[in-house]
């Protein structure tokens, strides 16, 4: 929150650091406190068309969301974040690392999500992947007792062949069995950072191969952007998440994984948003040049993530904690922009029995029924509306959930 609270301390201040429609068009002569009760005085319609809405809306569930659950996942990580160092100092790490997790489940202060990133099968590597996988787990299930976090997971890097991802399988039915852990509670989840692992070398996607040789034990795939792209000769400054060689890797992932019902999980913008001048006493110059800073790092995370949510990849991953506003900012925005539009919509499409419909100059069909039913239950899952926004709809919480239109429409035939 320090981070946040410093350079954005207030919604009109937050909506122009990312650019929040409507900003532009606020009314200046009023301090941002007037601005603020004028606007808790508005009704719902007199709000729907403020021009400081998003800003408002969207700031305030950033606030919220950094105040109760700024971290949903966490990884602990042993491969390119930690580096290369000695045998002696990852096995130190790797327990301490264990010990520190079964504090926090005795604590309840872990995140719903938690687990490690070990360093991938190559040749190199492979042993010392192992190794530091067998020390943590092995030690935090002596410290709870037997016991794993919940939704406990441990990440395969740059997985190439489906043999890595069936050693790591092999690996841990080892574990289950000499700890005395359920069969089958050990879960992975792998990155896709090389290019072998949309194309082959029989020119044919090894995705879903992928998938099936971890014996239903990968939930997740994860797109390692500076891995990625380096393995496609991009230079430095130009790897970015928004890369149209990216886009390629997005688009493969997800038709080769579509009917898995695998999370897909876009990576990282490596930009930092941390000020350049450092300690107390700072001019007023240092002080705008670290805002600057912020600022700039947070508005290119931001249209980052807001691409891949273009793109239908709804998840990703942070680098720092001071990244934390805009990946918020940027989901909550992408989401309500257009609620209002999709309500009615939706609701209209459903009363007129799923028949074609023109709203505007917007014709839909039974496919966009669909769209629009993935868009409530995105938005609801990440926080961007409530469970009472949705039944704006006319649908139930149910019917949302169901995930088919087609399945709504059949059984309110009945």
């Amino acid at each position: 929150m320090e981070i946040f609270n410093t350079y954005a301390p207030d919604f009109v201040s937050f909506g122009k650091a990312f650019g929040l429609d409507g900003i532009e068009k606020i009314d200046t002569k009023l301090s941002v406190e007037d601005m603020r009760k004028k606007y808790e005085t508005l009704s719902m319609l007199e709000r729907k068309n403020h021009p400081a809405r998003l800003s408002y809306e969207v700031y305030n569930k950033v606030v919220s969301k950094l105040k109760t659950e700024a971290i949903e996942d966490f990884r602990i990580d042993f491969e390119d974040g930690y580096g290369n160092r000695s045998n002696e100092e990852e096995d130190a790490t790797a327990v301490e690392a264990a010990t520190e997790v079964a504090k926090g489940m005795k604590e309840k202060t872990l995140p719903p999500f938690i687990g490690i990133r070990i360093k991938p099968f190559t040749e190199e590597m492979k042993e010392r992947g192992l190794r530091t996988l067998d020390l943590f787990v092995s030690t935090l299930v002596k410290a709870t007792g037997g016991k794993l976090p919940d939704n406990f997971i441990v990440m395969l890097p740059k997985v190439t062949i489906p043999e890595q991802v069936t050693t790591l399988v092999n690996f841990f039915e080892i574990l289950e069995q000499e700890l005395g852990l359920q069969s089958g509670v050990l879960k992975m989840e792998m990155m896709v950072e090389t290019t072998q692992a949309i194309m082959d070398i029989d020119g044919t996607n090894p995705l879903f191969r992928f998938i099936k040789a971890s014996k239903g034990r990968c939930i997740a795939t994860h797109f390692g952007t500076y891995d990625y792209t380096a393995s496609c000769s991009i230079t430095a400054k130009y790897q970015e998440m928004d890369h149209p060689v990216c886009d390629f890797a997005h688009h493969m992932t997800k038709v080769a994984l579509a009917h898995t019902g695998i999370w897909l999980s876009d990576g990282a913008t490596n930009t930092m948003p941390i000020g350049t001048h450092r300690g107390e006493n700072l001019t007023n110059e240092q002080l705008q040049e670290n805002k600057d800073v912020v600022h700039r790092a947070w508005k290119k995370g931001y249209d980052h993530i807001r691409h891949s949510l273009w793109n239908g990849f709804y998840q990703g991953w942070d680098l720092n904690p001071a990244q934390f506003p805009m990946r918020y900012a940027a989901v909550f925005a992408f989401f309500l922009e257009s609620y209002d539009d999709a309500v009615e919509r939706l609701k209209t499409f459903v009363e007129k029995a799923a028949r074609a419909t023109l709203i505007g100059d917007v014709f839909d069909d039974a496919a966009t029924g669909q769209g629009l039913l993935n868009y409530f239950l995105r938005a609801l899952n990440s926080g961007a509306i409530t469970e009472e926004e949705v039944l704006a709809t006319g649908l139930t919480l149910d019917e949302i959930r169901s995930r088919s239109f087609k399945k709504i429409l059949e059984n309110r035939k009945k």
